[in-house]
Protein backbone atom coordinates (compact mmCIF):
# COMPACT_ATOMS: atom_id res chain seq x y z
CA UNK A 1 0.00 0.00 0.00
CA UNK A 2 1.25 3.46 -0.95
CA UNK A 3 0.74 6.21 1.72
CA UNK A 4 2.40 9.30 1.95
CA UNK A 5 1.42 12.67 4.19
CA UNK A 6 -0.38 15.02 2.12
CA UNK A 7 1.53 17.70 0.19
CA UNK A 8 1.46 20.19 -1.91
CA UNK A 9 2.81 19.72 -5.42
CA UNK A 10 5.84 21.91 -5.63
CA UNK A 11 7.11 19.67 -2.95
CA UNK A 12 6.74 16.36 -3.92
CA UNK A 13 8.18 17.02 -7.38
CA UNK A 14 11.36 18.70 -5.82
CA UNK A 15 14.57 16.82 -6.97
CA UNK A 16 15.67 16.57 -3.26
CA UNK A 17 12.22 14.84 -2.26
CA UNK A 18 12.14 12.72 -4.72
CA UNK A 19 15.92 11.05 -3.81
CA UNK A 20 15.01 11.49 -0.41
CA UNK A 21 12.85 9.05 -0.87
CA UNK A 22 14.89 5.93 -1.42
CA UNK A 23 17.52 7.10 1.13
CA UNK A 24 17.83 6.91 5.04
CA UNK A 25 17.11 3.29 5.48
CA UNK A 26 18.07 2.00 9.16
CA UNK A 27 20.30 -1.03 9.15
CA UNK A 28 18.23 -2.72 11.29
CA UNK A 29 15.33 -2.53 8.67
CA UNK A 30 17.76 -3.45 5.56
CA UNK A 31 18.80 -6.13 7.19
CA UNK A 32 15.12 -7.71 7.46
CA UNK A 33 14.98 -6.91 4.09
CA UNK A 34 17.97 -9.23 3.38
CA UNK A 35 16.01 -11.99 5.32
CA UNK A 36 12.77 -11.51 3.31
CA UNK A 37 14.16 -11.14 0.21
CA UNK A 38 16.61 -14.74 1.46
CA UNK A 39 13.44 -16.30 2.33
CA UNK A 40 11.81 -15.72 -1.15
CA UNK A 41 14.80 -16.66 -3.12
CA UNK A 42 15.72 -19.55 -0.70
CA UNK A 43 11.75 -21.01 -2.00
CA UNK A 44 12.84 -20.27 -5.45
CA UNK A 45 15.54 -22.45 -5.59
CA UNK A 46 14.49 -25.25 -3.06
CA UNK A 47 11.09 -25.51 -3.41
CA UNK A 48 10.80 -28.33 -1.07
CA UNK A 49 11.50 -25.87 2.02
CA UNK A 50 8.55 -24.27 2.67
CA UNK A 51 7.73 -27.45 4.26
CA UNK A 52 10.09 -26.45 6.72
CA UNK A 53 9.97 -22.33 7.03
CA UNK A 54 6.44 -21.79 6.34
CA UNK A 55 3.45 -22.41 8.65
CA UNK A 56 1.49 -26.02 8.22
CA UNK A 57 -0.61 -26.36 11.05
CA UNK A 58 -0.36 -30.37 10.38
CA UNK A 59 2.89 -30.25 10.77
CA UNK A 60 3.98 -27.04 13.09
CA UNK A 61 3.97 -30.38 15.98
CA UNK A 62 6.88 -31.11 16.05
CA UNK A 63 8.35 -28.37 13.45
CA UNK A 64 7.30 -25.51 15.92
CA UNK A 65 9.97 -23.55 14.51
CA UNK A 66 7.18 -23.05 11.52
CA UNK A 67 5.62 -20.36 14.41
CA UNK A 68 8.57 -18.18 13.90
CA UNK A 69 9.71 -18.49 10.52
CA UNK A 70 6.81 -18.50 8.94
CA UNK A 71 6.07 -14.39 9.20
CA UNK A 72 9.35 -13.82 7.45
CA UNK A 73 9.15 -16.27 4.09
CA UNK A 74 7.28 -14.46 1.12
CA UNK A 75 6.06 -17.17 -1.16
CA UNK A 76 5.17 -14.63 -4.16
CA UNK A 77 7.01 -11.80 -5.63
CA UNK A 78 4.52 -9.67 -5.57
CA UNK A 79 4.30 -10.16 -1.85
CA UNK A 80 8.25 -9.84 -1.80
CA UNK A 81 8.30 -6.35 -3.15
CA UNK A 82 5.50 -5.18 -1.26
CA UNK A 83 6.61 -6.50 2.36
CA UNK A 84 10.48 -5.05 1.77
CA UNK A 85 9.42 -1.47 0.39
CA UNK A 86 6.67 -1.70 3.49
CA UNK A 87 9.09 -2.53 5.98
CA UNK A 88 11.89 0.06 4.59
CA UNK A 89 9.38 2.96 4.69
CA UNK A 90 7.35 2.29 7.99
CA UNK A 91 11.04 1.38 9.62
CA UNK A 92 12.14 5.02 8.30
CA UNK A 93 9.05 6.53 9.95
CA UNK A 94 8.98 4.26 13.08
CA UNK A 95 12.62 2.77 14.09
CA UNK A 96 13.43 6.72 14.91
CA UNK A 97 10.60 6.84 17.36
CA UNK A 98 10.60 4.08 19.18
CA UNK A 99 14.11 2.77 18.56
CA UNK A 100 15.61 -0.26 17.12
CA UNK A 101 15.44 -2.49 20.25
CA UNK A 102 11.70 -2.00 20.61
CA UNK A 103 11.04 -2.30 17.02
CA UNK A 104 12.62 -5.84 16.59
CA UNK A 105 10.64 -6.54 19.56
CA UNK A 106 7.79 -5.39 17.86
CA UNK A 107 8.09 -7.45 14.70
CA UNK A 108 9.19 -10.54 16.67
CA UNK A 109 6.16 -10.44 19.09
CA UNK A 110 3.73 -9.25 16.42
CA UNK A 111 4.99 -12.29 13.75
CA UNK A 112 5.29 -14.88 16.28
CA UNK A 113 1.78 -14.01 18.34
CA UNK A 114 0.15 -13.82 14.91
CA UNK A 115 1.05 -17.17 13.49
CA UNK A 116 -0.16 -18.60 16.86
CA UNK A 117 -3.42 -17.25 16.23
CA UNK A 118 -3.46 -18.55 12.37
CA UNK A 119 -2.33 -22.07 14.30
CA UNK A 120 -5.21 -21.99 16.34
CA UNK A 121 -7.73 -20.74 13.91
CA UNK A 122 -6.46 -23.23 11.09
CA UNK A 123 -7.09 -26.09 13.74
CA UNK A 124 -10.63 -24.61 15.15
CA UNK A 125 -11.77 -24.22 11.39
CA UNK A 126 -10.39 -27.76 10.46
CA UNK A 127 -12.30 -29.55 13.07
CA UNK A 128 -15.59 -27.21 12.05
CA UNK A 129 -15.44 -27.70 8.26
CA UNK A 130 -13.18 -30.97 8.34
CA UNK A 131 -11.29 -29.43 4.99
CA UNK A 132 -7.99 -30.95 4.80
CA UNK A 133 -6.74 -27.89 3.39
CA UNK A 134 -6.57 -25.58 6.32
CA UNK A 135 -4.66 -27.84 7.54
CA UNK A 136 -1.35 -28.65 4.45
CA UNK A 137 -2.01 -24.99 3.29
CA UNK A 138 1.38 -23.55 3.50
CA UNK A 139 0.70 -19.96 5.43
CA UNK A 140 3.64 -17.74 5.50
CA UNK A 141 3.93 -13.61 5.00
CA UNK A 142 5.10 -10.29 6.16
CA UNK A 143 2.01 -8.88 6.01
CA UNK A 144 0.79 -9.22 9.66
CA UNK A 145 3.84 -7.15 10.97
CA UNK A 146 3.11 -4.36 7.97
CA UNK A 147 -0.44 -4.53 8.90
CA UNK A 148 0.57 -3.86 12.40
CA UNK A 149 2.77 -0.89 11.29
CA UNK A 150 -0.22 0.77 10.14
CA UNK A 151 -1.72 0.23 13.64
CA UNK A 152 1.42 1.93 14.86
CA UNK A 153 0.60 5.18 12.38
CA UNK A 154 -2.32 5.33 13.92
CA UNK A 155 -1.81 5.54 17.30
CA UNK A 156 1.27 8.46 16.54
CA UNK A 157 -0.87 10.97 14.33
CA UNK A 158 -4.40 9.67 14.12
CA UNK A 159 -5.37 12.40 12.66
CA UNK A 160 -2.94 13.08 9.87
CA UNK A 161 -3.94 13.42 6.25
CA UNK A 162 -2.53 10.60 4.03
CA UNK A 163 -2.41 10.00 0.17
CA UNK A 164 -3.76 6.48 -0.37
CA UNK A 165 -2.09 5.64 -4.05
CA UNK A 166 -1.93 9.57 -3.99
CA UNK A 167 -5.60 9.35 -4.98
CA UNK A 168 -7.86 9.13 -1.69
CA UNK A 169 -7.09 11.46 1.12
CA UNK A 170 -7.84 9.55 4.74
CA UNK A 171 -6.87 10.33 7.85
CA UNK A 172 -4.24 8.12 9.58
CA UNK A 173 -6.68 6.28 11.74
CA UNK A 174 -8.78 4.73 9.79
CA UNK A 175 -6.48 2.94 7.34
CA UNK A 176 -5.93 -0.08 9.18
CA UNK A 177 -9.63 -0.21 9.38
CA UNK A 178 -9.75 0.67 5.84
CA UNK A 179 -6.92 -2.12 4.92
CA UNK A 180 -9.26 -4.87 6.96
CA UNK A 181 -12.19 -3.86 4.92
CA UNK A 182 -11.16 -4.37 2.08
CA UNK A 183 -9.23 -7.96 2.48
CA UNK A 184 -12.74 -8.64 3.73
CA UNK A 185 -14.50 -7.96 0.94
CA UNK A 186 -11.48 -9.17 -2.02
CA UNK A 187 -11.78 -12.55 0.23
CA UNK A 188 -15.70 -13.21 -0.77
CA UNK A 189 -14.07 -12.99 -4.20
CA UNK A 190 -10.62 -15.53 -4.25
CA UNK A 191 -10.31 -18.93 -2.72
CA UNK A 192 -6.97 -17.61 -1.60
CA UNK A 193 -8.16 -15.93 1.11
CA UNK A 194 -6.67 -17.74 3.90
CA UNK A 195 -3.30 -17.43 2.51
CA UNK A 196 -3.68 -13.76 3.72
CA UNK A 197 -6.97 -12.81 5.59
CA UNK A 198 -6.31 -14.64 8.63
CA UNK A 199 -2.69 -12.90 8.67
CA UNK A 200 -3.81 -9.14 8.17
CA UNK A 201 -6.88 -9.42 11.00
CA UNK A 202 -4.82 -11.28 13.83
CA UNK A 203 -1.60 -8.34 12.90
CA UNK A 204 -3.71 -5.67 13.16
CA UNK A 205 -5.63 -7.04 16.25
CA UNK A 206 -2.16 -8.39 17.68
CA UNK A 207 -0.40 -4.87 17.09
CA UNK A 208 -2.85 -3.05 18.71
CA UNK A 209 -3.15 -5.81 22.08
CA UNK A 210 0.53 -4.93 22.53
CA UNK A 211 0.89 -1.23 21.53
CA UNK A 212 -2.46 -0.75 23.95
CA UNK A 213 -1.37 -2.55 26.97
CA UNK A 214 2.48 -3.81 26.71
CA UNK A 215 4.65 -1.62 24.85
CA UNK A 216 6.71 0.76 27.12
CA UNK A 217 7.71 4.38 26.37
CA UNK A 218 11.29 5.24 26.52
CA UNK A 219 10.26 9.21 27.26
CA UNK A 220 7.97 8.42 29.95
CA UNK A 221 8.75 4.88 31.52
CA UNK A 222 5.13 3.94 31.16
CA UNK A 223 3.70 0.53 29.54
CA UNK A 224 0.92 1.50 26.85
CA UNK A 225 -1.59 4.07 25.80
CA UNK A 226 -4.76 4.28 27.36
CA UNK A 227 -5.85 6.98 25.69
CA UNK A 228 -9.64 7.03 24.09
CA UNK A 229 -8.28 7.69 20.61
CA UNK A 230 -6.55 4.38 20.72
CA UNK A 231 -9.22 2.48 22.04
CA UNK A 232 -10.62 -0.60 20.62
CA UNK A 233 -13.53 0.51 19.10
CA UNK A 234 -11.62 3.36 17.91
CA UNK A 235 -11.22 0.95 15.17
CA UNK A 236 -14.81 1.27 14.42
CA UNK A 237 -17.78 3.98 13.14
CA UNK A 238 -19.07 5.83 16.20
CA UNK A 239 -22.56 4.20 15.86
CA UNK A 240 -21.31 0.90 16.63
CA UNK A 241 -19.05 2.53 19.82
CA UNK A 242 -21.73 2.22 22.55
CA UNK A 243 -21.94 -1.26 21.88
CA UNK A 244 -18.19 -1.99 21.62
CA UNK A 245 -16.81 0.10 24.60
CA UNK A 246 -18.64 -1.71 27.45
CA UNK A 247 -17.40 -5.14 26.23
CA UNK A 248 -13.98 -3.32 25.34
CA UNK A 249 -13.98 -2.00 28.60
CA UNK A 250 -13.62 -5.69 30.43
CA UNK A 251 -10.81 -6.47 28.53
CA UNK A 252 -9.23 -2.91 29.84
CA UNK A 253 -9.65 -3.75 33.35
CA UNK A 254 -8.57 -7.62 32.95
CA UNK A 255 -5.44 -6.61 31.03
CA UNK A 256 -4.36 -3.46 32.43
CA UNK A 257 -6.73 -2.00 35.65
CA UNK A 258 -3.68 -2.87 37.56
CA UNK A 259 -0.83 -1.76 35.01
CA UNK A 260 1.97 0.97 35.74
CA UNK A 261 0.71 3.04 33.02
CA UNK A 262 -2.77 3.65 34.94
CA UNK A 263 -1.01 3.87 38.41
CA UNK A 264 1.14 6.73 37.00
CA UNK A 265 -1.42 7.95 35.04
CA UNK A 266 -3.28 9.03 38.46
CA UNK A 267 -0.65 10.72 39.98
CA UNK A 268 -1.44 12.93 37.05
CA UNK A 269 -4.87 13.59 37.02
CA UNK A 270 -7.67 15.49 39.41
CA UNK A 271 -10.57 14.14 39.24
CA UNK A 272 -10.37 12.09 36.81
CA UNK A 273 -9.58 14.84 34.31
CA UNK A 274 -5.60 15.48 33.55
CA UNK A 275 -4.05 18.22 34.63
CA UNK A 276 -3.15 21.10 32.04
CA UNK A 277 -0.14 19.62 30.68
CA UNK A 278 0.50 16.87 32.53
CA UNK A 279 -0.79 14.31 30.89
CA UNK A 280 2.48 11.88 29.93
CA UNK A 281 0.81 10.04 27.54
CA UNK A 282 -0.43 13.19 25.75
CA UNK A 283 2.74 14.37 25.76
CA UNK A 284 4.22 11.49 24.43
CA UNK A 285 2.23 11.44 21.56
CA UNK A 286 2.95 15.33 20.73
CA UNK A 287 6.66 14.88 20.83
CA UNK A 288 6.01 11.54 18.26
CA UNK A 289 3.81 13.12 15.96
CA UNK A 290 6.40 16.34 15.98
CA UNK A 291 9.27 13.36 14.76
CA UNK A 292 7.09 11.26 12.16
CA UNK A 293 5.83 14.37 10.75
CA UNK A 294 9.94 15.55 10.06
CA UNK A 295 9.78 11.55 8.97
CA UNK A 296 7.72 11.97 6.51
CA UNK A 297 8.77 15.59 5.27
CA UNK A 298 11.47 13.67 3.85
CA UNK A 299 9.10 12.10 1.64
CA UNK A 300 6.69 14.68 0.62
CA UNK A 301 6.22 17.63 2.65
CA UNK A 302 4.15 17.17 6.48
CA UNK A 303 0.46 18.69 6.31
CA UNK A 304 0.33 19.43 10.27
CA UNK A 305 -2.89 19.35 11.75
Amino acid sequence: MMMTSSASSSSSSSPAGGSSFFTGFTQLCKGLAVILVGGYVLLQVFPSAVTYVALIPARTIPFAWNLITAGYIEQSLPGVVISTIGLLLFGKLLEPLWGSKEFLKFIIVVNFLTSICIFVTAIALYYITRQESYLYTPLSGFHGVLSGFLVGIKQIIPDQELSLFFLLKIKAKWVPTIVALISVVISFFTTESVSYLPTILFGIYVSWIYLRYFQKKPETGLKGDPSDEFSFSSFFPEFLRPILDPIASLFDRALCGKSETYSEMRGHTLGGSPLPGSDPIEASRRSSKTVICRSLATLTKCKRG
